[in-house]
């Protein structure tokens, strides 16, 4: 299930606020300048698909969204649980750190966590199946699949070299609860 829950940066034990439904996650993110929507994502994907397969199944929604925003680049970020890079992936994007372009993701299927630090409060938004979240350029944020990945998510950029993360080097996300107990 989809969550939002809000944290102060200072303050990782106590939750300020958490959202289940759909419009209020929206309205919460709206206020840092987060888009999220729900597409449909539908499409029968088995768990060892092909970043191609993937492609090919949502064509049509990788098409409206180049045309709105002019994406350069598109790809695909899939984890199950037996992928052999799971642990080296999950610690490279447990980091903080930000873009220079904002950063859109699809979920086709699964789940995983945005960390949003802003205004001084971390918004912890579990993505699931059918989410479409946009970040702002230059948000920092840091992402966390869990231990045990199982998501596909097709990842849209505005520069050709796709991601490019700069790190900020604090180690707030050692401090947030992790994917594993936030889901």
């Amino acid at each position: 299930m989809t969550t939002l829950t809000v944290y102060s940066e200072q303050d990782a034990g106590t939750p300020l606020a958490t959202y289940t439904a759909f419009a209020d996650i929206r309205d919460q993110l709206a206020t840092i300048g987060v888009e999220f929507e729900r597409w449909e994502a539908s499409q029968p994907l088995s768990p060892t698909a092909t970043p191609d397969e993937v492609m090919a199944a949502y064509r049509e929604s990788i098409d409206v969204l180049n045309r709105k925003y002019g994406f350069e680049s598109v790809d695909v970020v899939a984890m199950h649980p037996a992928h052999p890079d799971a642990a080296t992936a999950r610690g490279k994007f447990l980091a903080e750190h930000t873009h220079a372009d904002f950063e859109t993701r699809f979920f086709v299927d699964g789940s995983g966590a945005f960390y949003i630090r802003s205004n001084g409060k971390v918004f912890l938004t579990v993505c699931t199946k059918g989410d479409l979240i946009n970040l702002p350029a230059n948000t920092t944020h840091w992402f966390d699949m869990g231990p045990r990945p199982d998501f596909k998510a097709i990842r849209f950029f505005r520069i050709k070299d796709g991601w490019v993360g700069n790190f900020t080097g604090d180690k707030i996300a050692d401090r947030f609860p992790k994917f594993e107990s936030a889901a």
